[in-house]
């Protein structure tokens, strides 16, 4: 058998040839045969001056495997020098995978170009040094919509099985809110679109179904926590726990405490996924919620710049997708995507009354209160009332115990009362 030839695969961005660099033209005008699409083709030969003595050409269609058979046989059995030209980077979801089928990679010399993705951030002007990028032909929509709740940055390859407008109506069904969407389609063609559009007008449009989705969001926040979570996972507090250690957390002094909060926890019943608010009490409750529920979208909402800058850290450091948000409730909470589930820790009827106007069907609300007089009214709206009361044990000098009482505590939930199941005990 003849000596194999190395196989060069050049990435076209822009469709633009004379973009390439001098590596990527030496390959083309030195290949034997150059393998690529008839777009591609069509291309090379509108650019390539008769001087330089074009080669063979062979066109394959959508098919890797007749794309990997003609270019192995080309190589191998008549040991010419083949050239593939790939649209974008061959290695980003390209046809090197494909050609590492039966082509040894140190037999590979691989040129690329700009990605569709890079293309693509590049038309909306961001940065995607932070962006997940997910293929829609490969994943199931509920790992898409899981990572759209937990990056700050999204690129979604999308396919005829799902197309933008499908990836948009799983967003919305799952109550996941973002900045910006921008369906990119043809990159650098004559025909190229780049649309920017609400959530909604995603769900609801048509699109080509070959396209980049970008998603940004939500609401400019930043999701702290996630770039700490492989150090989060050395940590024992990592471990599933319901109403982690006051310690866990660095904190002010008015904070929910670990009792409670396993209280608050459970009354809150947290889904799968959805939209999680925590309204003050420093944001114990939604990291907790974020650790038990990864699935969901977590906001926490604090006055102060320096009350949100302590939630961040405490999220960080316990490695909890938190979406941190500064300003005053109830107002802050208009701009907010509707929750699935409440926790109002700062004693405000306003905000609970707030969060219950936007509440979404089947939700729950959770608020705990220092004041009988504002729990017992915010329990008349819920419909559950509960006092909280716990004490702590403390070792003595002589090494024995006493128990000191905490801060007495109310905390309501609903709507809806809580009927008790019937006992299957006879008393």
């Amino acid at each position: 058998m003849p000596d194999r030839k190395p196989v060069t695969v050049v990435g076209v961005a822009d469709d633009r040839l004379d973009l390439l660099g001098p590596e990527a033209r030496l390959a083309l005008t030195d290949a034997e045969v150059v393998v690529a699409n008839a777009r591609l083709l069509a291309l090379w030969q509108s650019w390539a001056r008769p001087s330089t003595g074009v080669p063979s050409m062979l066109e394959v269609g959508p098919d890797s495997d007749d794309m990997v058979q003609q270019v192995w046989s080309q190589s191998v059995e008549y040991a010419r020098r083949v050239c593939v030209l790939a649209a974008g980077d061959p290695g980003f979801f390209g046809v090197a995978r494909a050609l590492l089928r039966r082509i040894d990679r140190h037999q590979l010399i691989i040129l690329p170009g700009a990605s569709s993705v890079s293309l693509a951030f590049a038309r909306v002007a961001l940065p995607w040094d932070d962006a997940v990028v997910v293929s829609a032909e490969s994943r199931p929509l509920d790992e898409i919509t899981s990572a759209v709740r937990t990056a700050s940055k999204v690129a979604v390859l999308t396919s005829p099985e799902r197309p933008p407008e499908v990836i948009g109506r799983s967003l919305l069904e799952a109550g996941v809110a973002v900045d910006l969407a921008a369906v990119c389609s043809q990159l650098g063609t004559e025909t190229e679109s780049v649309e920017e559009l609400s959530l909604a007008d995603l769900a609801t449009g048509s699109f080509d179904p070959h396209s980049v989705l970008i998603l940004v969001g939500p609401g400019g926040l930043p999701l702290i926590g996630w770039a700490a979570s492989k150090a989060a996972e050395r940590n024992p507090l990592a471990n599933l726990a319901w109403g982690l250690p006051d310690g866990a957390f660095a904190h002010r002094p008015v904070v929910t405490k670990a009792e409670v909060r396993a209280v608050v926890l459970g009354k809150l019943q947290l889904p799968r996924a959805g939209v999680l608010w925590d309204v003050g009490a420093g944001g114990t409750v939604g990291i907790e919620s974020a650790l038990v529920r990864p699935g969901l979208t977590v906001m926490a909402v604090e006055d102060s710049p320096e009350e949100a800058a302590q939630v961040a850290a405490n999220a960080a450091a316990l490695g909890a997708g938190v979406h941190v948000v500064t300003g005053r409730a109830p107002e802050v909470l208009e701009g907010l995507p509707a929750p699935d589930r409440v926790f109002v820790g700062d004693g405000a009827l306003a905000s609970l009354e707030a969060a219950l106007a936007r509440l979404r069907p089947g939700g729950r609300i959770v608020a705990s209160f220092a004041s009988l007089d504002q729990a017992a009214a915010a329990a008349s709206t819920l419909g559950n009332l509960v006092q909280i009361g716990a004490h702590h044990g403390e070792r003595l000098d002589d090494g024995g115990w006493r128990l000191v009482a905490r801060d007495l505590l109310f905390v309501a939930w609903g709507p809806g009362i809580d009927d008790e199941p019937d006992s299957p005990f006879v008393a």
